[in-house]
C-alpha cells in the first residue's frame, strides 16, 4: 500500500514553493516525551538548518481523550494519540497534536507551521507566505486512489501549532522535517519519499475539528 502510494507520487514537483473542533489545544507538556528513541539524522544542505530524523516505532495505543501524552520528538511522529482523527484538511486553528498523530497512522503527512518562531530565519519572511508555500505543496499532489469517495483527496493536513520551535515542519509516521526556512525541494522530497507511512491505510474521513 505504501509503496503504491508512494509510486503514485513518483511525478511530484521537483521543487515546489512552498480547518474539526479539537477538544483541547495543545499544551507544553505534550512535547517531549518519557521514551527515548534512538533516531537516524539527516542535515539537508540548504540556506538555514533542516534536518529530517526517522525514528523507531513505538507502541502507539489509543488513549482516552484529554490524556497527557508525552512525545519524544517535535513535531510528534508516533506514540500514543486519540482513537478520532481529524479529518484532511486545512486548519486555521491548532489542531490538537494528539489527534494529528492518529491521522499520521493512517498514512497521511501533517505540515506544520508556527509564524512566531520564524525570527530571522532567512527566506521566510510572513506567516501568509508559509501557508502559500504548504497549500501548493498540497496542490501538487495527484489524487490518492484510496481517497475515493471519502470526501478527501489526498491525506494530508495542514495545521498551525504553536508548540513548534522551528517555522516548518512536517511529520509522517515515523519522521520529522524541521526546517528554520522555507526550502521548497527538501520539503518536496519528504513529502514525496514519506506519504503513505502508517500501519493502517486509511483515507476514511476523520472528524472535523471545528
Amino acid at each position: 500500500m505504501r509503496t503504491a502510494s508512494i509510486a503514485l507520487l513518483a511525478l511530484l514537483f521537483p521543487a515546489l514553493t512552498l480547518s474539526a473542533p479539537a477538544c483541547s489545544d495543545p499544551v507544553d507538556e505534550h512535547v517531549d516525551g518519557a521514551v527515548d528513541r534512538e533516531r537516524k539524522q539527516t542535515v539537508i544542505p540548504a540556506a538555514c538548518a533542516i534536518v529530517v530524523d526517522d525514528y523507531p516505532p513505538v507502541e502507539s495505543p489509543h488513549v482516552a481523550i484529554d490524556t497527557v501524552v508525552p512525545y519524544d520528538s517535535n513535531p510528534p511522529n508516533h506514540g500514543p494519540h486519540y482513537p478520532i482523527w481529524a479529518s484532511f484538511d486545512e486548519y486555521t486553528k491548532p489542531v490538537d497534536r494528539r489527534y494529528y498523530v492518529h491521522d499520521l497512522e493512517h498514512g497521511a503527512v501533517v505540515l506544520a507551521y508556527n509564524c512566531a518562531a520564524a525570527g530571522d530565519a532567512g527566506a521566510v519572511t510572513s506567516c501568509d507566505a508559509i501557508v502559500q508555500a504548504l497549500r501548493a505543496a498540497v496542490a501538487a499532489i495527484p489524487n490518492d486512489p484510496q481517497c475515493e469517495g471519502e470526501g478527501a483527496r489526498v491525506r494530508f493536513l495542514i495545521t498551525p501549532d504553536p508548540l513548534l520551535d522551528v517555522p516548518i515542519a512536517a511529520a509522517a509516521w515515523g519522521r520529522t522535517y524541521r526546517a528554520q526556512c522555507l526550502d521548497t525541494a527538501s520539503l518536496g522530497e519528504f513529502v514525496r519519499t514519506s506519504y503513505g507511512f502508517g500501519p493502517e491505510q486509511l483515507c476514511a474521513r476523520g472528524q472535523p475539528m471545528f
